[in-house]
């Protein structure tokens, strides 16, 4: 960080932007803890509250590459200054949500917001800072992350101490401060040239259909099965595979996971991670709370055992990459969740906290492995110019993989939450686990990646 010590201007460039890309992470954790609190308000199943967690997702995973490509058009100050506006509206307007399905309407604004944030953000520290720019991307990494680690904690202490509102309005200190530092701070780049054919309008909606409707067939499997969402999704689904074959930049390009095997396991690997992760993630604070009898806040601060540590073994993980190359790390990060996994199935009734706090350290410091791990893994199977697809593919397999957590969540824990139930959400995960194992056991070595 010596680089940009020195040079105040690009400190101050990358705390106005980390003050902003921070806003989507600690807006997609903050809600682990409101869902009992938003149940009861609302009179919802859990099936149904889930809904805040994959609209949020789904928008994000839409959102990120048009908004790098509507900064490419319209600027990245404008884009960046446009997103802080739009997610100021949605969280002064969701408190007053009428209805469930307007909370939902203002979570989907949020996420498309928020996420101008982060590809805009990067765009001007390529751009504006040349010396120390691994530095300054590295310290924007940490405003995401430990914004994501402490959002559960945040949220249990603003909903115990007033309600679930305050997880709205506490944004606005972040978006204030940085709007107006962004207004003197940020770089004025000019216009480029408006080309909206350039954006992959129609994928996105087929995808979002083919996802929408797949939620929907899945929830239904407990009750009476809705076959009409599985032929929307066949036809949506086919659709897109169709229609993105034929387009020059399409929103997820397909014939680039079929010409690199080793990328696309990587992605169905990350996409396995994140469902495992993030079940608990937002299943555990649910759990302590509604069997548990915890309050928001005490289930916040239980929380830090699994987000805290993955915050802290991350760098530890990063120089063992530097030595060792990025499959031990790999490794370490898959055995550990099958562990942490495993030993979900020995808690009972009468679990004393502290050993689920030790299964939640382990969980955590898997996560702290496998996030760098896998994104370091990525970059070793890519070339420098397929860089940017690459991220965004990277970014969309971590959205469904949380897309599917929410709905395993939902369909598991929607008529009776207990123990029980507990188990079989891990069983499922256990299951994924050894595929996560076996991916990463495949995974090619440091020396095998370079040749």
């Amino acid at each position: 960080m010596s680089e940009l010590i020195k040079r105040p201007k690009s400190w101050v460039l990358v705390l106005t932007i980390g003050l902003g890309t921070l806003l989507n992470p600690l807006n997609s954790s903050m809600i682990a803890v409101a869902l009992t609190r938003l149940q009861s308000e609302f009179q919802l199943s859990f099936a149904d509250a889930s809904w805040l967690i994959s609209a949020f997702y789904l928008a994000s995973a839409a959102a990120q590459p048009v908004t790098g490509k509507l900064s490419d058009m319209f600027g990245p100050k404008r884009l960046f200054l446009a997103g802080l506006v739009v997610v100021a509206l949605a969280s002064l307007l969701a408190p007053f949500s009428p209805s469930f399905g307007w909370l939902i309407v203002f979570r989907v604004l949020q996420a498309i917001g928020s996420s101008t944030l982060f590809p805009s953000g990067m765009s001007m520290v390529r751009t504006s800072i040349t010396e120390g720019q691994g530095k300054a991307l590295a310290a924007l990494a940490v405003f995401s992350s430990t914004s994501a680690a402490f959002g559960p904690s945040i949220g249990g202490f603003l909903i115990e101490s007033w309600d679930w509102p305050a997880i709205f309005l506490v944004n606005f200190p972040f978006i204030i401060v940085s709007f107006l530092m962004a207004i003197f701070v940020l770089p004025n780049k000019g216009m480029g040239k408006i080309e909206l054919g350039r954006i992959d309008f129609g994928g996105i909606v087929l995808f979002s259909v083919s996802m929408i409707s797949f939620i929907l067939f899945l929830f239904s499997l407990k009750t009476d099965i809705r076959w009409w969402t599985l032929f929307i999704l066949i036809i949506a689904g086919s659709s897109f595979y169709l229609y993105e074959k034929r387009r020059h930049e399409p929103f997820i390009d397909l014939d680039a996971l079929k010409k690199n095997v080793n990328v696309t396991l990587i992605y169905v690997q990350f996409m396995s991670i994140n469902l495992i992760f993030y079940c608990y993630f937002f299943g555990l604070p649910t759990f302590l709370q509604q069997v548990r009898n915890y309050s928001s806040g005490r289930a916040g601060i239980i929380m830090l055992a699994m987000a805290g540590c993955g915050v802290i073994v991350a760098p530890l993980a990063g120089r063992w990459i530097d030595l060792r190359g990025s499959k031990p790390s790999l490794l370490a990060g898959a055995v550990t969740i099958l562990v942490g996994t495993g030993l979900i199935l020995t808690l009972n009734q009468a679990s004393p906290l502290w050993w689920l706090i030790i299964i939640m350290v382990i969980l955590g410091i898997s996560n702290g492995f496998n996030n760098i791990s896998m994104q370091t893994a990525l970059y070793e199977q890519v070339n420098a110019e397929e860089t940017g697809t690459a991220s965004g593919l990277f970014q969309t397999s971590r959205y469904l993989g949380s897309i599917l957590s929410s709905t395993l969540l939902g369909l598991l824990f929607n008529t009776h939450l207990d123990i029980t139930h507990l188990h079989y959400v891990a069983m499922v995960c256990l299951a994924v686990s050894v595929l996560v194992v076996c991916l990463g056991l495949r995974h090619p070595s440091r020396q095998s990646a370079r040749n």
